[in-house]
C-alpha cells in the first residue's frame, strides 16, 4: 500500500515538459482518477451528482445552446480528457456529493466511515474523477447527476451530509459555504454592504450575513439582473433596496449606487456574479479605503488589480477563498435559522 502525498501530487500526470516542476492538482493538466489504485492517504468516493459551480455552467450552457444533453457531454469529455471536472474555459469546477467507498488508513481521523455521504467542499478542479455515465442534468440548481468514483485527498475538506436538511438544498448551500463567513470577517455594524449578483445561491447568503452584521444603523443594497431573482429578492425583504441592473455596466451600478448611499458609495461590495466584466462595477462602486471582495469564479485578477489602478481608486482588493474555518455548518445553520431563505433554496433546488 502506497501512502500518496497529502496533497494529492502522486495522482498528478506529468505535464508536457517534463523538466518543469510538478505543478499542485488544481493547476495541473490531468490527474490520474483511477480508483483501483489504492493509497492510504486517500478517501474514495461513489459519485452522486456533481454541483458546477454558476460561472462554469453558465459558460457550458452558452457553448450548448441550452440543451442540457450537450452540457452533459461536454461534463464528459472534460472529465475523461483532464480526469477532473476543470473547466478549460472559466478555469473552476464545483463540488460533489457522494458515499465514502474506501478510507485510507492514513485518514481514519477524518472522522468518516464506509457508507457515509459526504459532499466535497475543495474544488472539482482539484479532485480527481472517473464517470461512467451521465443520469440527469438539472439546470435550475446547475447540477448534474452522475455515476462514477472520486477521490478526496487528506488535505481536501468536506462535509458530512446533514440528516435533517434535504440532500439537493444542503449540497446547494455547501456548493457556497465560504460566502456567508467571509463577509461576517468584513461587514461592521453601521456600514453599507453592496452584494452584485444578490439573487444567486452566494448572494442571498451574503446579502442576509450582512444584513445580521452591519444592523439597524447599516444599509443593504442587492443588485440582481435577472428580474425573476430580482423579485425575489425585493420580496425576501433582507435588503434596503434592490437594484434591477447589469454588474457589467460599471458606471451605471456606480451611479445607482450613488444615489442610494448620497454619493458616498459602499464600505464593502461583495461580487457574487456569474458572468466575467463585472469587476469595475465593484470597484467604481466601493468608497475611497473600502473594500470589495470577489466570491466571483469569473473574476479577473488582471482587471481588479490593473483597473482600480487605471481609475485611482483606492480600494482593498481581496480575493474569494471558499473555504473558513467551520463555514459548512456555519452556512447550513442560515438556512435553519431563516425560514424565507429555505423556502427561496428549496423553491430552487429541490
Amino acid at each position: 500500500m502506497e501512502p500518496g502525498d497529502p496533497l494529492g501530487l502522486h495522482r498528478v500526470l506529468p505535464e508536457s515538459d517534463p523538466t518543469a516542476p510538478l505543478p499542485l492538482p488544481q493547476r495541473a493538466t490531468a490527474l490520474d482518477p483511477d480508483p483501483e489504485k489504492v493509497f492510504e492517504s486517500e478517501i474514495v468516493v461513489d459519485v452522486e451528482t456533481l454541483n458546477i459551480d454558476a460561472a462554469s455552467f453558465r459558460q457550458m450552457e452558452e457553448e450548448a445552446g441550452g440543451d442540457p444533453s450537450k452540457v452533459g457531454e461536454i461534463v464528459m469529455r472534460t472529465v475523461a480528457t483532464r480526469g477532473k471536472q476543470h473547466n478549460p474555459v472559466t478555469g473552476s469546477g464545483g463540488m460533489l456529493l457522494g458515499k465514502v467507498r474506501r478510507v485510507g488508513g492514513f485518514v481514519r481521523e477524518r472522522g468518516v466511515l464506509e457508507g457515509d455521504r459526504v459532499a466535497t467542499l475543495a474544488s472539482l478542479s482539484l479532485t480527481p474523477l472517473k464517470l461512467s455515465r451521465i443520469v440527469a442534468v438539472r439546470p435550475a440548481s446547475a447540477q448534474v447527476d452522475v455515476e462514477g468514483t472520486a477521490i478526496i485527498f487528506a488535505t481536501a475538506p468536506f462535509a458530512k451530509m446533514p440528516s435533517d436538511l434535504p440532500q439537493r438544498l444542503a449540497l446547494a448551500a455547501l456548493d457556497v459555504a465560504g460566502a456567508a463567513p467571509q463577509v461576517g470577517r468584513l461587514a461592521k455594524p453601521g456600514e453599507t454592504v453592496l452584494v452584485l449578483g444578490a439573487g444567486g445561491k452566494s448572494g442571498l447568503l451574503c446579502c442576509v450575513e450582512a444584513r445580521k452584521r452591519v444592523g439597524r444603523t447599516g444599509k443593504v443594497i442587492g443588485l440582481e439582473s435577472h428580474a425573476p431573482f430580482a423579485n425575489e429578492l425585493t420580496a425576501f425583504s433582507v435588503c434596503d433596496a434592490v437594484i434591477e441592473h447589469d454588474a457589467r455596466d460599471a458606471a451605471g451600478v456606480r451611479d445607482r449606487v450613488a444615489e442610494l448611499t448620497n454619493g458616498e458609495g459602499a464600505d464593502l461590495t461583495i461580487s457574487c456574479v456569474n458572468v466575467p466584466g463585472c469587476e469595475m462595477a465593484a470597484i467604481c462602486a466601493t468608497k475611497d479605503r473600502g473594500k470589495a471582495y470577489f466570491f466571483a469564479m469569473s473574476t479577473s485578477f488582471t482587471a481588479c488589480a490593473l483597473g482600480a489602478e487605471g481609475i485611482g481608486a483606492d480600494v482593498d482588493l481581496f480575493i474569494g477563498n471558499g473555504y473558513a474555518d467551520g463555514h459548512a455548518d456555519y452556512t447550513l445553520g442560515l438556512l435553519r435559522d431563516d425560514n424565507r431563505l429555505r423556502s427561496i433554496f428549496e423553491k430552487r433546488y429541490c
